[in-house]
């Protein structure tokens, strides 16, 4: 075991470690595409990986810029249409994991990718929701990664760009959703899981070194903690390898050229 690393190498490598070889996996850009890369160069080398853009299979060498990037069909097993992405792997419930990034989460896993403040006047102007709210709604269960703070865990989210669990336990169903909804938050200090009667965000493990009272610090709610509160294992060496590695390469290939 390793005992150096940072924060964000422990929330990618939490995060990795939920994911199987049995997964199809519709990845975000940014700390969710870590995390699946992750994983399928580690212990889930099955894995499906899908992007918005259409690419099925997809095994980069480097992490995509965006949904866009060559790298994504360079690396993919086939390409098919945005709409038939959406329409028969999403719709169709082939998509076992949506893996998501957030701007804003509150305690029941709504997420706000869309702007911070009020809507008609914001202070901010996000990068929108893409498809999310279709990933959200339509993965069998989803999985979000995002740093903690006090501006992005908060007690009401500013917009609601993707449904979680809206008010608490059986508002997915009240709607017509038959997905699970997030089923874990991967924060750099804790993994957060929903509770199985209210569908509030719960701590079920702390990061190594982290404490309770770092979590509620940066959480915008009165935070919840399992009664049994566990502590997620180190990283390896082998994990933290694969992803220096890959980061590495990742900024190797985007370093400006002279």
């Amino acid at each position: 075991m390793n005992a150096e690393f940072t924060a964000d190498e422990m929330m990618t490598i939490a995060a990795a470690r939920l994911l199987t070889s049995d997964d199809v996996c519709f990845v975000g850009i940014g700390p969710p595409s870590a995390a699946c890369n992750m994983a399928r160069l580690t212990h889930a080398p099955g894995i499906t990986l899908i992007y918005e853009s259409g690419t099925i299979g997809t095994a980069p060498t480097v992490l995509p810029l965006s949904i866009g990037d060559g790298e994504l069909c360079d690396t993919a097993l086939t390409t098919v249409s945005v709409p038939e992405m959406f329409r028969y792997w999403l719709q169709g419930g082939h998509i076992t994991v949506g893996f998501l990034g957030a701007a804003q989460i509150d305690r029941f896993g709504n997420i706000n990718t869309t702007v911070i403040g009020d809507y008609a006047a914001p202070r901010t102007r996000l990068p929108g929701g893409g498809g999310a709210p279709e990933i959200a709604s339509l993965s069998q269960k989803v999985f979000v990664t995002m740093k903690q703070s006090l501006r992005s865990m908060v007690e009401e989210i500013d917009f609601v760009t993707s449904f979680g669990h809206g008010r608490g336990a059986g508002d997915r169903a009240a709607v017509g959703l038959t997905t699970a909804g997030p089923a874990a938050l991967i924060t750099d200090l804790a993994l957060w899981e929903p509770d199985p009667e209210t569908a509030e965000l719960t701590v079920t493990r702390l990061h190594p070194g982290i404490s309770r009272q770092a979590v509620q610090d940066r959480c915008g709610w009165p935070v919840r903690f399992a009664d049994g509160l566990a502590e997620s294992p180190l990283p390896t060496d082998d994990e933290l390898s694969v992803l220096r590695e890959i980061k590495a390469r990742t900024e190797r290939a985007h370093a400006p050229r002279p």
